[in-house]
C-alpha cells in the first residue's frame, strides 16, 4: 500500500493529539481493523473510516483512495462508541 497526506495536517495532528499520520498507518495492518464508507456527505470522492488498534489503543482514521494511493485525511483516538464498535466487530454510521 502507498500512502500520502498533507504534511501541515499531519503536523497539526501531532501538535494537537501527540501523534502524526505516519504513526496511524499501523492501524491499517491491524488484522481486526474495521472499515466503513463515509456516507454522511457528498465529498466529491469516496471516503472511508477505519477503526484499528495500535499498541492496544483504538484509532479512527479518515482516508480516501486516489488511484492506487491511500490519502490520509484525518486521524484521532477513537471515542467510546467507536471503541465499542471495534470491540464488537461492527461499524455503524
Amino acid at each position: 500500500m502507498e500512502f500520502e497526506w498533507d504534511q501541515d495536517k499531519s503536523d497539526a495532528c501531532f501538535s494537537e493529539r501527540g501523534f502524526d499520520f505516519a504513526y496511524v498507518l499501523r492501524a491499517f495492518v491491524d488484522a481486526d481493523r474495521l472499515i466503513r464508507k463515509d456516507t454522511r456527505w457528498n465529498y466529491g470522492e469516496d471516503r472511508y473510516q477505519l477503526l484499528g488498534a495500535i499498541d492496544g489503543r483504538v484509532f479512527f482514521v479518515a482516508y480516501t483512495i486516489r488511484g492506487s494511493v491511500f490519502r490520509i485525511i484525518s486521524a484521532r483516538k477513537a471515542n467510546q462508541r467507536e471503541v465499542n464498535d471495534y470491540e464488537n466487530g461492527t461499524c455503524k454510521n
